[in-house]
């Protein structure tokens, strides 16, 4: 047998590169990270992208509830108030603990790291050229790929990290903005859009599609509509011909656009802001790495083509995270990479992603849901019902001064099986997980009848929604006694 430097070799430590060296690790293989970041490990992940954003949207979470508690402090918008300095301090604490847990964690599992930018030269070798152009080949029997993902470039303007930020340079912001507009159709703009309105920014969102987040069942929609009323953002679709400049003169930015389909054709629309943060499109980092010459497969974006546990199309080297597509979540990378890790070592035992995985959406109230919406259950032919519970009917909302939410069950009236569980309300990231344990361990709505919930508690939400949508069961002509066996 061949003799390799390493068992495995991972290009990136970002989550599904760090939960693969790890599970590699217990499997007592020998690791080696190679990461391109001079200074930190832990990718966009830690760095750039889950962790600073949430520290930033908790800091204005936090904000915004002082000031719903007490009338009198709204008074005064959260800008005249707070530096941002002071609320990136935050941000900048928790970043240098998880780099250095991320750091530690390799260490005490004897996880080797190279610095520098890969490329693979086979399908057993990578060559890696660091910061100071030195080139070095390791060789491996597998290769993980978990390059992540970077913003596409915008058309007919530039990201000059000044007036014009990215989701990088936002978070280095020197003072709250009081007026920004967010160019971006996805989850991204949703969270920004409802961090900086909590901090008294009036904000405006152009999207380029027809409809704002479309997958988002139909209620969650609505109660998403009152939301971005209640905070004054505007969302403006089907933006089209972009374009930047600054007035000098008022010491502003200029956004000017067109909309698809607009009666008065041509017609071009002016918005005027102090900030514009541009949230792109996200392609994958695989240009330059060599996949194509070793035989990897690419979709027509870029992102590396995979099977059930990542493996690519050659069958040693496998793909995870942002690089191999959908559903591009720090929570699914993590998996990937550790399935990835048990596919190469782990005999006659594969593991595959669940076919239903939690999402979550962490803007101001949070967003999460699993399976399917209502619209979709209906289409697979699903004799559907369905079980609310308003955060204003909930105690827990009394208490907390939440009363802006929504906890919607989907299920089957024939069989009380659930399709799909969809929130909209503060902690609704933490309590999807309910929901996704009873669905995933066969569990039917009469679950949350059944069992006791502690009271106070949002979770209770599971509770007065099932009894809700067995009271809908019921008045459609099916027994208590027969539900309730």
């Amino acid at each position: 047998m061949k003799k390799f430097d390493y068992d495995v070799i991972i290009l990136g430590s970002g989550p599904a590169g760090f939960s693969c060296a790890m599970q590699s690790s217990k499997f007592d293989k020998k690791v080696l990270v190679i990461e391109a970041n001079q200074d930190h490990l832990g990718g966009a992940w830690i760095n750039s992208g889950t962790v600073p954003s949430k520290a930033l949207r908790e800091t204005s979470r936090i904000i915004q509830r002082y000031q719903n508690q007490f009338p009198e402090e709204a008074k005064e918008k959260p800008y005249s108030k707070y530096l941002m300095g002071d609320l990136l301090s935050y941000k900048d604490q928790i970043l240098e603990s998880k780099n250095k847990k991320v750091e530690n964690d390799l260490l005490k599992n004897e996880v080797d790291t190279y610095r520098g930018y890969g490329t693979l030269k086979d399908n057993h070798t990578v060559e890696v050229k660091n910061w100071e152009g030195e080139k070095k080949k390791f060789t491996a029997e597998y290769i993980l790929l978990a390059t992540g993902s970077h913003n596409k470039e915008p058309d007919g303007f530039k990201v000059d990290h000044d007036l014009v930020l990215d989701d990088n340079s936002v978070l280095s912001l020197t003072h709250i903005p009081r007026r920004m507009v967010i160019i971006g159709s996805g989850i991204n703009a949703l969270e920004y859009a409802t961090t900086f309105s909590s901090l008294g920014t009036r904000v405006t969102i152009l999207s380029y599609t027809s409809e704002f987040l479309p997958f988002l069942d139909e209620d969650i929609q609505k109660e998403l509509g009152t939301v971005l009323k209640d905070h004054s953002i505007e969302v403006i679709k089907r933006v089209r011909d972009l374009s930047i400049s600054v007035n000098d003169l008022r010491g502003s930015v200029e956004v000017m656009h067109t909309l698809k389909g607009d009666k008065e054709k041509g017609r071009k629309y002016v918005l005027e802001t102090e900030h514009v943060l541009y949230l792109g499109k996200k392609l994958p980092n695989t240009n330059g790495v060599g996949l194509e010459d070793v035989g990897v497969d690419l979709d027509e974006e870029g992102f590396v083509k995979t099977d059930g546990t990542f493996r690519t199309s050659v069958d040693n080297i496998f793909a995870a995270g942002d690089a191999s597509g959908f559903p591009r979540l720090a929570s699914a990378s993590f998996s990937q990479g550790r399935i990835a890790s048990c596919e190469m070592f782990r005999e006659n035992n594969s593991l595959e992603m669940p076919d239903q995985i939690p999402f979550a959406i962490y803007s101001i109230p949070e967003i999460s849901n699993i399976g399917l919406t209502q619209q979709e259950a209906i289409d697979k032919g699903f004799n559907v019902a369905v079980g609310r519970a308003y955060y204003k009917n909930i105690t827990q909302g009394d208490v907390s001064n939440q009363q802006t939410g929504l906890l919607k069950i989907v299920f089957d009236q024939d069989t009380f099986k659930i399709l799909g569980i969809h929130i909209i309300g503060e902690r609704a990231s933490d309590l999807i997980h309910l929901g996704q344990a009873v669905m995933n361990l066969g569990g039917d709505i009469r679950y949350f009848i059944d069992h006791v919930l502690n009271y106070p508690t949002y979770s209770e939400a599971y509770r007065i929604a099932a009894f809700n949508g067995i009271n809908y069961v019921h008045k459609a002509g099916v027994k208590y006694k027969k539900i309730l066996k």
